[in-house]
């Protein structure tokens, strides 16, 4: 018998040695509970302190992970590589009429740009339905998200298609609301257009700060009174973005949007992909305790009233770690969604993974007037984005939550800090932001965090978080 013949292979019996399952103990900042984390499967068991040790030997906890692991990894593989694109982030203008200064569009683009006219609008809206009957089920309709520089700059572009193509897509805007007059809201809303508008304040003096025309001029005025229109639409959402403009204010933000009856809000850390927006980048330590200290007044609020004001992209890294492959958006995912769940559309045709490229010219995979769709997703530009995974990031390829982070996001990466294989703009904030996550289900508040029959369809194949 060969030497290599007569070697032993490890059986798994230890953790974190030899073949044994990977459990990494994570301090959550929780009084009584710590995690341990399965970092390749994105599976956890939160444990009592004086517990961790039994936890790591010999017990339920490893039993019951053994006996699923596969599955996990199989579920997470699917995830990370096994999805189609569902959804187009759309921009029938490369227009804008303000000059918001975190803005990721280039400024000579939202002076100068063109619009799609009418008739190119509703050839790229075939072209896109065609590619989505090829790729999707019949029984699952794409997305089209209007998406800026600002969309209603070419409304009637706009509604033509959304009026042509209402049985083939679901359609939604997303718009600074200065030209949501009385008739493009009733448009909109009678065809079951989602609306989400943007506002960065509760007062004039805040969000002016970071979102006026291009003289200067404030709109807080008039993206309030849009609201008030539109608060009892179920289709209704607020952005806000969050700088150092305004991130000491989140809690009054939340107050205001929860008492204008806001149902769905973001509070979207900001994106440093262009370096006007860094000038207003906030420090991720000092953004996670004011963002923090904002979801936690959205439960003192649920509390008191009743009524759930949802932020909705903490709600999706709430599902992220509750429930991975329940999550409804994927930046916070690696590969991310760009150019694998969604793709961006420009106004001139060219296709990219993500609107954070558009301006980006090396990333334009194709254009849809010109070659297939799929081949614009098969493109080396297209690559770039859908191979970047956290396993190629030095800081990211050994940390324990890094499938639930994602490390995002990859224009950032590539264009702040200088290539794919980089972290993104904001890692200690992601951090803080699952550790908040799993305290929240340690004191079994997370339901409170996410929308009303979230876990329908969910199956819970088993839960350890009190062992």
């Amino acid at each position: 018998m060969s030497q290599h013949a007569a070697a032993i292979p490890s059986r798994g019996r230890y953790v974190n040695s030899g073949a044994g399952p990977t459990l990494l103990p994570l301090d959550i900042g929780h009084p009584e509970f710590m995690a341990l984390v399965a970092p390749d499967t994105a599976y956890w068991s939160l444990v009592k302190r004086e517990n961790l040790d039994d936890a790591l030997c010999q017990g339920p906890i490893l039993e019951t992970y053994r006996a699923n692991a596969a599955r996990f990894a199989e579920e997470m593989h699917g995830l990370r590589f096994g999805l189609a694109p569902a959804a187009v982030y759309f921009n029938p203008t490369e227009r804008c009429n303000l000059n918001c200064s975190y803005c990721y569009i280039p400024e000579d683009l939202r002076r100068n740009g063109a619009h799609m006219d009418r008739a190119r609008l509703l050839l790229a809206l075939a072209k896109l339905k065609d590619h989505f009957a090829a790729t999707l089920p019949n029984t699952r309709k794409p997305q089209i998200i209007f998406h800026g520089s600002e969309p209603l700059l070419n409304r009637e572009a706009m509604f033509a298609g959304i009026e042509r193509y209402a049985e083939d897509f679901l359609f939604g805007v997303q718009t600074n609301a200065t030209l949501l007059d009385a008739a493009a809201i009733d448009f909109l809303t009678s065809h079951g257009v989602g609306i989400g508008i943007s506002l960065d304040g509760h007062t004039p003096e805040i969000a002016n700060r970071t979102r006026a025309t291009w003289n200067g001029a404030g709109v807080f005025d008039a993206v309030c009174a849009v609201m008030d229109q539109l608060h009892d639409y179920p289709g209704f959402s607020v952005l806000c973005t969050i700088t150092t403009k305004n991130m000491a204010h989140l809690t009054d933000i939340v107050d205001f949007f929860h008492g204008r009856s806001v149902q769905t809000c973001m509070l979207n850390i900001l994106r440093c992909t262009l370096p006007h927006a860094r000038e207003v980048k906030p420090d991720d330590a000092t953004a996670a305790e004011h963002y923090l200290a904002a979801l936690e007044r959205t439960h003192q609020l649920y509390r008191q009233t009743g009524r759930k004001l949802i932020v909705a992209n903490f709600a999706n890294a709430l599902l992220g770690v509750v429930a991975p492959t329940a999550r409804r958006l994927m930046c916070d995912i690696s590969p991310c969604g760009g150019g694998r769940c969604f793709f961006a559309l420009a106004a001139n045709g060219d296709l990219f993974p993500c609107s954070e490229f558009i301006g980006l010219q090396e990333f334009a995979g194709g254009n849809i007037f010109e070659q297939p769709v799929a081949e614009a997703l098969a493109s080396r530009a297209f690559a770039a984005v859908t191979s970047r995974t956290v396993e190629d990031i030095a800081l990211c390829k050994d940390c324990a939550i890094r499938h639930f982070c994602g490390s995002p996001c990859p224009a950032e990466a590539a264009n702040m800090n200088g290539g794919m294989d980089r972290q993104g703009a904001f890692c200690e904030f992601y951090e803080e932001q699952i550790r908040y996550c799993l305290r929240l289900i340690a004191d079994k508040r997370e339901t409170d965090f996410l929308w009303d029959g979230w876990d329908e369809g969910v199956e819970t194949v088993f839960d350890l978080r009190l062992a």
